[in-house]
């Protein structure tokens, strides 16, 4: 059992930064892959970047290569997302959410696969 809260959204410029923080709660927190995922109105929900528990692999969605980094400090019980060169369509509901299978390669880029979800925290990107 996880319970997640996201935190750091805001309104920032393009070309910006923001560092977006997933904080767990459980004794269990290390124990699992961690994914972040966003959605915008009339969208569907899309895959961003994970990391697995011992934070030696991550994956990223092609439209943030380069850009977003995802990273975990299991002491902290926390996972960071740190999002560079921002763009208008990287506005969103940011979610994180705990990946219940122990295939990380094959299963991290399908939300069917996480089992506990934040409630997010919104991310504008002006132009």
């Amino acid at each position: 059992q996880v319970q997640l809260v996201e935190s750091g959204g805001g309104l920032v410029q393009a070309g910006g930064s923001l560092r977006l923080s997933c904080a767990a709660s459980g004794r269990t927190f290390s124990s699992y892959a961690i994914g972040w995922f966003r959605q915008d109105p009339g969208k569907e929900r899309e895959f961003v970047a994970a990391i697995n528990w011992t934070g030696g692999r991550t994956g990223y969605a092609d439209s943030v290569k380069g850009r977003f980094t995802i990273s975990r400090d299991n002491a902290k019980n926390t996972v960071y997302l740190q999002m560079n060169s921002l763009k208008p369509e990287d506005t969103a509901v940011y979610y994180c959410t705990s990946l219940l299978s122990g295939n990380f390669i094959a299963t991290m880029r399908s939300h069917q696969e996480y089992g506990y979800w934040g409630q997010g925290t919104q991310v504008t990107v002006s132009s």
